[in-house]
């Protein structure tokens, strides 16, 4: 390993901080602030170059917005039958309709980047810290309080395994441990349990989907491969998300609703 590569070393052996994401966020959430600030306060050849810079910025920006916006295209319509005569050079032509219409690949690469889910419980009631994650103290006087235990459901993977107690931050409960969720199909009006395959997202925290916390309003991805359910390729579906609609630390167990 090279000499001056040990903090990408260290990120590969023992990951990232677990609020990483978070703070990220707020670092770019600030950027705009500063740069804001900079260029008010920037003068003489550092500001023509600052400028420039931010100036071609912009004019990438519009461009990717107007590439992005919905324009008129004409659509062939088969009902729409003019009334009277038609003149003959008219004859072989179809009824047209003007529409705004945007590709579909492009819907769905938005759709992708915003991250929006079309969910049963848009909204959901924050939960403090103190609700979620208890402290626990630890060493031979109780002095320590590094140590967190998770108060909430949790899912856990097949695949895990446990840091030895003595260096292990966020313990999760064997007995809060879930498995399996009570999924309804909202079309099929029906309910089946299925297997738990990840915690996609949790509302409350970055943290806590990467810890797997089940609350209300989680998007959970279940295994529905004993459903049946077939894309319109014909491929057999094997994963789906749903989204928590119940508190599961007051029912014991976890329902869900399928995002269709």
């Amino acid at each position: 390993m090279p000499q001056n590569e040990y903090i990408e070393e260290s990120i590969r052996r023992f990951g990232r901080r677990l609020d990483y994401d978070e703070r990220k966020r707020k670092r770019e959430a600030r950027k705009v602030h500063k740069d804001a600030a900079f260029a008010q306060k920037v003068h003489g050849l550092k500001a023509k170059l600052y400028n420039k810079k931010r100036h071609a910025e912009k004019i990438q920006m519009k461009k990717t917005l107007k590439m992005h916006d919905e324009k008129n295209a004409k659509q062939k319509t088969d009902d729409a039958v003019p009334d009277g005569a038609v003149p003959a050079y008219l004859l072989d032509r179809e009824g047209q309709q003007r529409a705004k219409v945007l590709s579909n690949m492009l819907k769905q690469k938005r759709k992708e980047k915003a991250g929006k889910w079309n969910v049963p419980l848009p909204k959901v009631r924050g939960i403090a810290e103190d609700e979620m994650i208890k402290v626990v103290k630890t060493g031979k006087s109780k002095s320590k309080s590094w140590k967190r235990m998770v108060t909430k459901p949790t899912f856990v993977g097949d695949g895990f395994t446990r840091k030895p107690p003595k260096y292990e931050r966020f313990i999760r409960p064997m007995a809060l441990r879930y498995k399996k969720a009570n999924v309804t199909h909202p079309e099929l009006k029906a309910t089946f349990q299925l297997p738990i395959i990840g915690v996609k997202k949790n509302p409350q925290s970055p943290m806590y989907t990467q810890l797997g916390v089940l609350t209300k309003g989680t998007i959970i991805e279940v295994n529905v491969a004993e459903l049946g359910l077939v894309t319109t390729g014909g491929k057999v579906l094997w994963g789906k998300y749903a989204q928590v609609t119940n508190n599961p630390e007051n029912d014991g167990c976890i329902n869900a609703l399928l995002l269709v």
